[in-house]
């Protein structure tokens, strides 16, 4: 059974009738494709890469002139040994200057290759992670925005796929150099030869460019669609793999894997035709080639019976022949090398290109670190889709030292206020203050010294558990690592792992409980030593005995700190000194405990009813 039949037989039910199809993970979003066969701005661009490494690519240009000059040298040369040299009555010497000349071209084309090679081959990997290192600096500082919408299975098809066919192109292109110049070489020889007879074998070269104009239209449509399907694919496989937890929970495996093979077959379906394309040449080339050398045979040698032409030369044209196919082959398979490059190309530097709307401003201020700040939202307004807010005059004050907790129905804008505080994302109206200062007008790094953030799901980093502890002070010693563990109770458990400190995270530290994953993330942001604390639904996945643990932690952690915790469960905010309760994007009502249960409004149901989370149906 064929994989296209294997998809339809899983798509139709017992009762004859196909299954609603899934929407989610179907990824209908096509990617726009460009593909032209020469972009000045696309190469321009990657010039801009090969630059500093020019000196090395004079080196690999003259290497390959002087081996294309060696080829065309060698068909001379057995010219000259059989109308000169083997010439009856010609001297020996002739002979045997035609064998060094001949020892000698062959030395130098075997010398001038090998340079060729190291030198372009250097330059293509040093250009190639130029690229990558520009690619991952600049999404390391784009917004998360782009990110939101970004999937990050095409992001690593661009990081990978397409740097790799760059890579090809950089690796062919010098040698396309030598290929126009061998091929024009061999035209002015074979004319210079014997015009008559060079004229009569470039007569077929008509049907090659016909065939040509006929092919390069569809063989461009069957490369953009072979990149687009990849791209595709790649994306579905990501999302996938990340997702495996949701996808095996809610036993969507087989209309996962149909949806998969569905966008798996149409990339072999795309591929094969442009490998059909990109093939289509190569026996059309051969058969010119055997045509023009069976018209040199006949002709050449009606013409060498009659006198009329040398055998040396004939011979010389038959080698010329051979080779004037080579580049016309070489060069109709770089077409599509090309073609897959200018396509890659605009894809990389679109990405490159993605505005840093996250920019730091010319006067920004530096703030002292270690000192409490305060954090003010002053009449803040936020949306991530303009005319869709999720923040409206949001006013709030947390002065040095104070802990604030933040509760609210789901969609409320908690975990957007952290966000603006951190400025992953720049308001849309009003300012958001630390210290005095809008984060706006504070330096990257300096913001970043001042705040510390503990989310709900910590994010652990392949590596040891030492090295994640200090991520963020990558210079802190290895008693201050140990202290902090001390201080935040996690200590204990990491002398009980394998190798201790050492011992390796796999991927996020799935081989650490949640509970264990999150008492490491407060040993990072305690060793971070920052002045402001950001607590992002910090123990919503925690059971109820290491809960007790995380407490202790947090009472640690907050101490003498700018603290603002999203909250989950009550106890984490019953002794905050002000909470904060929004609803619908606004402050609906703030004060300390007694006091909002004594106001008998949003908080008291909350509170009542022994959620954190509510919606706006739940008061009392």
């Amino acid at each position: 059974m064929s994989g296209e039949q294997e998809v339809e037989r899983h798509d139709v039910r017992e009762d004859g009738r196909r299954p609603p199809r899934a929407v989610v993970g179907s990824h209908r979003i096509e990617e726009e494709m460009f593909g032209r066969v020469f972009d000045p701005k696309i190469l321009r661009r990657i010039w801009a890469f090969v630059k500093p490494y020019r000196r090395q690519v004079q080196i690999s240009v003259m290497s390959v002139l002087i081996f294309t000059l060696s080829q065309l040298a060698i068909p001379m040369i057995i010219r000259y040994a059989f109308d000169v040299g083997l010439a009856p009555g010609a001297p020996a010497m002739a002979l045997y200057l035609s064998v060094a000349a001949f020892a000698a071209a062959v030395a130098v084309n075997y010398a001038s290759s090998m340079v060729q090679e190291r030198s372009v081959g250097k330059v293509a990997e040093n250009v190639l992670f130029d690229i990558r290192e520009a690619m991952f600096g600049h999404l390391q500082r784009v917004s998360q925005s782009f990110m939101d919408r970004t999937e990050v299975g095409r992001l690593m098809s661009r990081l990978q796929g397409d740097v790799n066919a760059m890579q090809e192109f950089l690796e062919t292109s010098v040698v396309s150099v030598g290929d126009l110049v061998l091929l024009f070489g061999i035209v002015g020889c074979m004319l210079w030869l014997d015009w008559q007879l060079g004229l009569l074998t470039l007569s077929i070269l008509p049907v090659l460019f016909l065939v040509r104009i006929v092919w390069l239209p569809k063989a461009r449509e069957a490369f953009i669609a072979a990149h687009e399907t990849n791209s595709v694919t790649n994306g579905a496989l990501a999302e996938a793999i990340h997702g495996v937890r949701t996808v095996q929970g809610m036993t969507r495996q087989t209309v996962n894997a149909t949806l998969y093979a569905d966008k798996a077959h149409a990339n072999l379906r795309t591929h094969l035709t442009a490998a059909k394309y990109a093939q289509v040449l190569v026996p059309v080339v051969d058969t010119l080639t055997g045509l023009s050398m069976a018209v040199v045979v006949v002709l050449g040698g009606a013409m060498v019976l009659d006198r009329t032409l040398d055998v040396g030369v004939m011979v010389a044209f038959l080698f010329f022949i051979q080779r004037f196919f080579d580049p016309v082959r070489s060069l109709t398979m770089q077409y599509s090398v090309m073609q897959r490059a200018m396509a890659s190309g605009q894809r990389l530097t679109e990405v490159l290109d993605v505005p840093l709307t996250i920019t730091e401003a010319a006067d920004a201020v530096t703030l002292p670190d270690g000192t409490p700040a305060s954090v003010e939202f002053r009449h803040v307004r936020f949306a991530y889709v303009p005319g869709q807010p999720v923040l409206q005059d949001v006013s709030f004050r947390v002065e040095p030292g104070q802990t604030v907790a933040l509760v609210g129905p789901t969609g409320s804008g908690k975990s957007s206020t952290m966000a603006l505080l951190h400025r992953f994302y720049d308001v849309t109206g009003g300012e958001v203050l630390v210290g005095g200062h809008d984060v706006r007008r504070i330096a990257k790094a300096s913001l970043g010294r001042q705040i510390a953030m503990v989310l709900q799901e910590p994010y652990l980093f392949t590596g040891s558990v030492i090295e994640n502890i200090r991520y963020n002070r990558t210079d802190a010693t290895e008693d201050q690592v140990i202290a902090a563990a001390r201080a935040v109770g996690a200590h204990d458990f990491i002398l009980r792992l394998p190798q201790g400190y050492d011992t390796i995270l796999t991927e996020r530290g799935s081989n650490l409980s949640m509970g264990q994953r999150q008492l490491v993330s407060f040993a990072r942001a305690l060793v971070a030593d920052t002045p402001i604390l950001v607590l992002d639904e910090a123990t919503a996945s925690i059971d109820s005995h290491t809960e007790q643990d995380i407490q202790r932690a947090l009472a640690v952690l907050l101490k003498g700190r700018t603290g603002l915790v999203i909250a989950h469960r009550l106890a984490t905010i019953r002794n905050a000194d002000r909470i904060i309760v929004l609803t619908g994007g606004r402050v609906a009502e703030s004060g300390t405990h007694d006091e909002l249960m004594a106001l008998g409004g949003h908080y008291a149901g909350l509170y009542r009813s022994g959620h954190a989370s509510f919606d706006d149906r739940e008061r009392p």
